[in-house]
């Protein structure tokens, strides 16, 4: 039996590592997905299929591999346990494990998701400060702005060729290949004076 504790918690390690070294991205192994989400299925409750992850996942599932393996593998080669015991202590570490797992992406990652909207990151009409001056014919600068609650920063060009100095607030007209083409706030606010 100590072969069973000690294989299930190299298989939950060797699954953590991949879906670690996999970026989170989907790893299917039969009905399981490990990364990414998981596919809800009829019964899940309410409050885990509105993330899109049933609550028994690819994380929670390696966790619990993981913690029964080592309990039972420690249990069994250092106490003096009966067998029986020994299992009954490993499965409940598990589930320990698990619910730990649960407890972090139920309670405190998933319920602070959300998809961002095409108008949330939207660039034309964002405005935002020059960074790294802009230089005449098409130089490149950068600007900082304010979107979806956090700074961020791109590379900007003046719209018109013309140099923009630091610190000068800007208004993006338009936003192509990762580049935001930029003119002064200034100058558009006076046309509507």
């Amino acid at each position: 039996m100590e072969t069973v504790y000690l294989i299930a918690f190299l298989f939950g390690i060797i699954l953590s590592v991949l879906t670690v070294a996999g970026g989170f991205h989907h790893l299917h192994i039969g009905r399981f997905h490990i990364g990414h989400a998981a596919h809800t299925h009829a019964g899940t409750n309410a409050h885990s299929a509105s993330h899109g992850m049933s609550s028994i996942n690819g994380f929670t599932v390696t966790a619990f591999l993981c913690w029964f393996g080592a309990a039972g593998y420690l249990l069994r080669h250092f106490s003096l346990l009966t067998g029986p015991l020994i299992l009954s202590l490993a499965v409940l570490s598990g589930l320990g494990g698990a619910a730990l797992i649960w407890a972090a992406l139920f309670r405190v990652l998933l319920p602070r998701e959300r998809v961002l909207t095409a108008e949330e990151t939207a660039m034309p009409g964002v405005i935002g400060r020059v960074s790294g001056s802009i230089r005449e014919n098409g130089g490149t600068g950068e600007i900082i702005f304010s979107q979806a609650g956090a700074r961020r920063s791109t590379p900007a060009r003046s719209e018109d060729g013309g140099v923009i100095q630091r610190g000068a607030e800007v208004v993006v007209v338009r936003y192509e290949h990762g580049i935001a083409y930029v003119r002064r706030f200034d100058e558009l606010s006076d046309g509507f004076v």
